[in-house]
């Protein structure tokens, strides 16, 4: 063919483009891999939130045992003046306010007026400041002060006395219902001594978690007047109890383990399985459904007598 003088006619190149097919497969095999790895990734981070709880009891057993080096005894459970027919009057302030100094908190403690009930006005401040150590990261407390006070038959708050901070960690009451004279650490008014754990320290509980997936805690104490109730949203069956579950908690009969509680004042966690719980000798222990409650029980109380060892939890 003869040159005209004109340039060649350069033609497109094809495109490259997906068929439908093509694009289902591979969105396909995305969501696979999506599929294989969420397992993973969730299981990292609840290793590494179940670290952080750990460390957080850490810190309380801490600050417990250097609270008893200083005072020779552990912190009230709460402290209150009660009524002739047993009732608390207040001024309510519980273990976890107590070991604010301990807890490198001493800002939040310096402004806590123990002598005036918790919801007094001069007690605003203090009452409502979030205290992450106090916070298991497993678990969606609120991230502000929640509202307490007296609550009806079915559960529902029927006024606001206050609104205090959440809590995650709850005190060792023992085997009965949290109140007076219990047979573990804390209760109203307690004074309990490493000389009074004859069970061995290293065999009691002190502090244990509770998820306000079940029910509310507080490091404030018990608000004179209050009722604790399931949170909204609960599995637990609609209860009512004094304000001093707000900070014990309690080995009750009815019991499914440390992971699946039947009551709202009992230890809860949103670990697999089980719950971390720090003992009179400051160390951290995994406690699992598999527990025996015999077991669970004899963990809780100060001087029953019963023979345990690390194998049995």
């Amino acid at each position: 063919m003869r040159d005209n003088g004109n340039p060649p006619v350069r033609r497109p190149a094809g495109r490259f483009a997906f068929t439908l097919i093509e694009l289902l497969v591979v969105i396909a095999i995305i969501a696979v891999l999506i599929g294989l790895l969420l397992p993973a990734v969730q299981k990292v981070r609840e290793a590494a939130a179940r670290t952080q709880c750990i460390n957080n009891l850490k810190q309380v057993g801490l600050a417990l045992q250097n609270y008893h080096d200083a005072n020779k005894k552990f912190p009230p459970g709460y402290i209150s003046a009660y009524d002739s027919a047993g009732n608390d009057t207040g001024p309510g302030w519980g273990w976890a306010a107590h070991i604010l100094p301990q807890m490198e908190q001493d800002n939040v403690f310096r402004q806590i007026d123990l002598k005036q009930p918790i919801e007094a006005a001069a007690n605003a401040q203090a009452r409502t400041v979030i205290v992450k150590s106090f916070l298991c990261p497993s678990d969606s407390p609120p991230q502000q002060a929640f509202p307490v006070g007296p609550r009806s038959a079915s559960g529902q708050l029927t006024s606001t006395t206050c609104t205090v901070a959440p809590a995650n960690y709850v005190g060792n009451y023992g085997v009965g219902e949290p109140g007076v004279d219990g047979d573990g650490i804390f209760y109203r008014n307690s004074t309990v001594r490493i000389e009074d754990v004859t069970d061995g320290t290293s065999s009691t509980l002190v502090v244990g978690e509770r998820s306000f997936y079940h029910a509310e805690a507080t490091w404030a104490g018990a608000v004179t007047g209050a009722n604790l109730a399931p949170t909204p949203g609960s599995p637990l069956p609609v209860q009512t109890e004094n304000a001093s579950n707000f900070v014990l908690a309690h080995t009750g009969e009815t019991y499914d383990g440390p992971a699946n509680p039947k009551e709202i004042n009992h230890y809860t966690a949103r670990h697999t399985g089980g719950g971390n719980f720090v003992f009179v000798d400051g160390h951290i222990a995994y406690l699992s459904r598999s527990t025996t409650y015999a077991t669970y029980k004899a963990l809780s109380t100060r001087s029953k007598g019963e023979v345990i060892s690390t194998g049995d939890y």
